[in-house]
């Protein structure tokens, strides 16, 4: 994969709900509420310097949110960021850049 692009959608795996699981208190913070449900359900990732990782979030009944969550290199040992989110997004939204 080159460098900037981004790769395909995955279905998410365990690593991606880690992740997911990581930055859920972040995203709560920033939204001002708690999540019962919060499933990792597909990713794609962007190599930088580090990695994007973009995610779909089941987050209850029929909704989903879009994380953008940065891993810094390993060497520079820093917890991972939560970017920015979409909310109000559907099962079928498709997970794009942003």
């Amino acid at each position: 994969m080159l460098c900037g692009g981004a790769s395909a959608v995955r279905p998410a795996t365990g690593e991606t709900q880690q992740i997911v699981d990581e930055v859920k208190s972040q995203l709560e913070e920033k939204e001002g509420k708690t999540f019962d449900v919060f499933t990792a359900v597909e990713f794609k990732t962007q190599v930088v310097a580090g990695t994007n990782y973009f995610i779909k979030v089941h987050v209850g009944n029929d909704e989903f949110m879009h994380l953008r969550v940065f891993r810094s290199l390993p060497h520079e040992d820093k917890p991972l960021s939560l970017h920015s989110y979409q909310s109000s997004k559907t099962k079928h939204d498709e997970l794009t850049y942003f």
